[in-house]
Parts: structure tokens; sequence; C-alpha cells
């Protein structure tokens, strides 16, 4: 199978039918001549202008990928420039170009808005790297707009962001199956979105206009989840001081969602088989039966077929909810979809915390995608709000991440445990454990292991023969 390597997903080659636009704003002819020149040997096409009200003027009249913008221009200086421009292309990557750059300087042009700050005279290949990072980035965000855009044009969906083809299948999914009644199972690891896509299938069904009740089942015992789903009188239990209707009451015309609907204790079970089948319950301790339209929308993070054939689930209520089901992929599956996802989440916390819009290095986005992603979409959004919080400037470095996507843990670890040991020993203890965790995390499936290091198994097999590892058994469906 064909993987994407993580520079073929963050940095698309300039084609023919891919060429970027640099404007170049430089009062000296010699400037603008070499940048020019370079640029246009690489593949950009290139056009500059002298000052920067003409620059100005030419941003608003056509359409690029980036500015390369000079600090001492004549009439408004670089730093007067940029705000003018990132008032009205707030999105446009903006790089400054100084010959005598202070702190103060790179200081206040990062504050307003510039990608990066390179010194004349610059370093060609760090220049054009400058240049590739800060178009991807712009690139991936407007991308991203425009997924947006098309989606919303065909349903409502808030917040969910991929292009991969599993996820694009997904949406096609839930366009067809929203405007129906029937039940929807919707399975995925902890962290995929799955209450996203339950919120999906209700704003785009004729429900719409109702309520949507969302509630976690693994979270409550089992007396309080079934007053909170059926409602009690008064008197049924100690603390029933007075009746309260549940949920399916609340969500009548609307969406219930059932969250971790696998760790439902098995009574519940069997009443929430009775609502659908009869549209009927009672509540606790009650006497009188109610009848209620609500769609259920299901989701479980763990197998329900192995849950059945292990008696801790119901196959006659499995096999009610299993109507339609809906596979949510592990972000490590779906990795092209990391930098729209990286742009979303920086974008959200950078207004949220009334701070310039941050974006990541380069190196901080590659280890991103190389990582696997554990928690999943929602583990990359608690790693993005950390970066927004914690950087210092608009740029997220590689440093800033946190150690489990670095490796750093793990390298400090082993060292403090074996203090005395040779860089051998430790790169030798490192390796062993990342195989150790990768072959846990497949269930002990050394093909599937094998497939996601990207080596044969043949490769996977003398390391693990090399570093003595023990292969236990896997856990057979």
């Amino acid at each position: 199978m064909f993987k994407e390597s993580a520079e073929t997903i963050l940095e698309p080659p300039v084609t023919p039918t891919n060429v970027y636009r640099i404007l170049v704003i430089d009062d000296e002819a010699g400037i603008r001549e070499s940048l020019e020149t370079l640029l246009t040997l690489e593949g950009y096409q290139v056009e500059t202008s002298i000052d920067g009200d003409k620059g100005l003027a030419e941003v608003d009249r056509n359409n690029y990928d980036l500015v390369l913008l000079d600090l001492a221009l004549p009439g408004k200086n670089g730093l007067e420039v940029l705000p003018l421009l990132k008032e009205k292309h707030p999105d446009l990557p903006v790089i400054m170009l100084t010959a005598y750059g202070t702190v103060e300087n790179v200081v206040d042009a990062i504050r307003a808005g510039a990608q990066n700050f390179v010194q004349k005279p610059w370093d060609n290949e760090k220049l054009l790297a400058d240049i590739r990072a800060a178009i991807a980035r712009f690139r991936a965000e407007e991308e991203n707009v425009q997924l947006k855009r098309a989606l919303k044009k065909r349903y409502s969906f808030e917040n969910i962001i991929g292009k991969s083809e599993q996820m694009l299948r997904i949406f096609d999914l839930v366009a067809q199956v929203a405007p129906s009644r029937s039940t929807v199972l919707i399975q995925g690891e902890s962290g995929t979105g799955k209450e996203l896509i339950a919120k999906a299938l209700h704003a785009n069904s004729p429900r719409h206009g109702k309520p949507f009740v969302p509630v976690n089942t693994g979270s409550m015992p089992t007396e309080l989840l079934e007053s909170t789903l059926f409602g009690h009188v008064r008197g049924a239990f100690t603390s029933a001081i007075a009746s309260k209707k549940g949920l399916f009451e609340i969500a009548n015309g609307g969406t219930l969602f059932l969250d971790e609907i696998g760790t439902m204790g098995m009574d519940t079970q069997a009443k929430l088989l009775r609502v659908l089948q009869d549209k009927r319950f009672m509540h606790l301790g009650g006497v009188q039966e109610i009848q209620v339209d609500v769609r259920i929308i299901a989701a479980t993070n763990i197998d329900l077929r192995q849950a059945v054939r292990e008696g801790k689930f119901r196959d006659d209520l499995f096999y009610r909810l299993n109507v339609i089901t809906i596979d949510l992929p592990p972000l490590r599956n779906r990795k092209e979809d990391i930098p729209l996802l990286t742009a979303h989440f920086l974008k959200h916390f950078s207004e949220e915390n009334a701070l310039p819009v941050r974006h990541l290095s380069q190196e901080a986005l590659r280890t991103l995608v190389d990582y696997d992603w554990p928690g999943n979409v929602r583990e990359l959004e608690n790693v993005m709000e950390r970066g927004v919080v914690l950087s210092s400037s608009a740029e997220i470095p590689h440093e800033l991440l946190p150690d489990q996507l670095t490796g750093r843990g793990l390298a400090n670890a082993l060292v403090e445990q074996s203090p005395n040991a040779s860089l051998f020993d430790i790169l030798e203890n490192i390796e062993k454990r990342i195989i150790l965790d990768k072959l846990e995390r497949c269930n002990w499936n050394q093909t599937d292991a094998a497939e996601q290091f990207h080596v044969p198994l043949s490769t996977l097999n003398q390391k693990i023969k090399r570093l003595n590892i023990e292969i236990r058994k896997r856990n057979r469906e």
C-alpha cells in the first residue's frame, strides 16, 4: 500500500498547474532583481514594487501567495505598510527583509502579523525554505476555508475537518443517512469526533429544529443513568424528592445521542430496547406509559460484536442499533488531514486567546505528521492549544511540542534509569520500547505493525529476534 511521506503531505511540488505568485516590495533595484532571478528559477511567478503604497495597490489588484516586504522603504516603511496590508488581507503571509534588523523591529513585525524576519544578505536555501513553509501553511488554511464553504453548501458540518478519501466518504454517507429516521451506530476510537458526526446527522435531518441531547452513558452508575434517561417520579428512590423529566422526554421530536453505549448495564439495555421497539417508556417508579418520537444515535469505542459474544451486550439491542454504521478512521490513518486540522485549531485558539494567528515551524508540522496520535483529533487539539498558549512568537517551534511527540521524555527517562549505560544500550532500549508499544497497539499482529512502521515484515522480525522481544498471544475476535 502506498504511504504518503511527511514531505509529500507538507510541501506540494511547484508545477505548471500549481504556480505560486510572490510580490517583492523593495526600493533597491539590485535586491528586486536578485530575488526575482532566485524565485523564478524555483518556479514561482514573481512581481515587484518599489514602495509601500504601490505594493499595497498591487496586493489589492492581484492574488498573491506571499509578499516579501523590505523594512526600509521610502515614504511608508515596512512596519507601517504591514498592518495596512494585514488589515485587508489578514491571511496573506508576509516575510520581512532588512539590512539592519533589531530585536525591537523583529518583535514589532511578528506582532503585526509577519511570518518571518530575514536579514540581508540572506542565505538562499534558508530563504527558500521559509517561503515554501509559509506558502504551504497559507494554502492549507485556504484549502480549509474552501473545504468548509463547499461542505456548508451541501451539508451543515460544523468543525468537521478533512479532505482524505475516508472522511469524504463519511461526509457523503452522513448526507445520505441524515434525512432518514434510521438509528445510527458510530464506531471509532476515543477522540475521533463521534459526537461531531452525531451533531452533523441531526443538523442535516428534518429534526434539526428540535433538541439534540447528548449523554455519556459510560460516566454514570445504573440508577442515575436510568433516572437521567427515563426520568422518575417523586419517591422512586431515596433522593427523589421531586418528579423529574428524563432525556427521552426532553429530546422528543429530536435526537438523543448515547455515547459510550458499550458500557451500559444489561438491565438498562433491556429498557432501552423497549423504547426503540415501542417508542414508549415509564418513569422510574411510575405506572403511566409515555410515548416519544426520538431518533437514537449511539456511539462506541469498543467492538460491540465482541461484547455480544462475551455476553456483555444484548444481541437484540445491537441489531436494533446497528441499522446504519459509520466507522470513523483514527487520525493515524488519515494523516493528510493533519495540516488542515492544525490550521483550524491554531486559528481557533489564537482568536480565543486574543493573539495573532500562530503557525507551526516546518519541523514541528513534520513531527505532527509522523506521530501516530493514540488520542486522535482530541489529542491534536490539546497539543495545538498548548502550543498557542506557550509560544512567545507567531511561530510555534519544534521544541514546544510535548515530549511524547518528540521522544525526549522516553530518552531522558532511560538515561536517568541507567546513568552508566552506553549510548548503544540506550538506543537499543528506546528501539525495543517503541517496537513493544507498536505491537501492543496492533494487538501483537506483526504484519500490521510492520506496515505502520513502513518496513518489510522480515526487517521487523529480525529486530524482534535481536532485541529478545517476547510476542504475546493475539486477542482473537
